[in-house]
């Protein structure tokens, strides 16, 4: 008897843990499913309606612009252009997105993670130092990219690029979900809407107030 019950518990588990593992992004059951934004759509797959197959164009799976430079006059000399499923409908249940990385001289894509994805990055001009750090007990891994170089941040991790050069440069980045989401440290701890309360950042950075009024004031 207990042992048809372990036997029960068990195959309970391994399903729950199936169920768990395909929670991101899962594998389509058809072609396609383009996104629209049309609630009288009765298919609803990962957040979005599907577009009538028979609508649905080569214009569906097409984006263009990624050839145009995003401007990086901003505090950090960085902006990225991203193209998820918001951008390009055709991505709805592909589990992929793109995105461009523009770097003034000097850049940074501050610390930050994606939730929902992992990220391959390729240098197309210039040179990048990157590195992401592990969960607990916190070991970075970093090394400096050149031209053609590609780097793997595995899925979560806070990770970043710095232009280490005096000139502009460019990378791609590929990303393990349509939507990959991000969270830039920085401005999640110190600009978050509601604020933080100042004591929990007081105690949690062991600093002064003064420096935690001073860094909330920045975001």
């Amino acid at each position: 008897m207990i042992k048809g019950v372990t036997s029960l518990i068990t195959v309970a588990l391994l399903a729950l843990a199936s169920c768990l593992v395909s929670a991101y992004d899962p594998s389509p059951l058809q072609d396609f499913c383009v996104a629209i934004n049309n609630t009288n759509s009765a298919v609803f797959v990962n957040g979005k309606f599907c577009k009538d197959p028979a609508a649905v164009t080569a214009d569906d799976f097409f984006f263009s612009g990624l050839n145009i430079p995003a401007n990086t006059a901003n505090k950090v000399g960085f902006n990225v252009t991203l193209v998820n499923v918001d951008m390009l409908p055709g991505l709805n249940t592909l589990g992929i997105s793109l995105a461009r990385l523009d770097f003034a001289p000097y850049g940074l894509d501050p610390p930050h993670t994606h939730p929902r994805a992992s990220e391959i990055l390729v240098v197309a001009e210039g040179t990048l130092l990157v590195g992401f750090v592990t969960s607990n007990p916190n070991k970075l891994f970093t090394k400096v990219l050149n031209k053609g170089d590609i780097f793997v941040f595995p899925f979560g991790l806070i990770h970043f690029q710095f232009n280490i050069g005096q000139t502009n440069a460019i990378a791609f980045a590929g990303l393990s979900s349509q939507n990959p989401g991000v969270i830039t440290i920085a401005s999640a701890v110190f600009g978050s809407n509601p604020p933080i309360n100042p004591d929990v950042l007081i105690k949690a950075f062991q600093v002064d107030k003064n420096v935690v009024d001073y860094l909330q004031k920045q975001f």
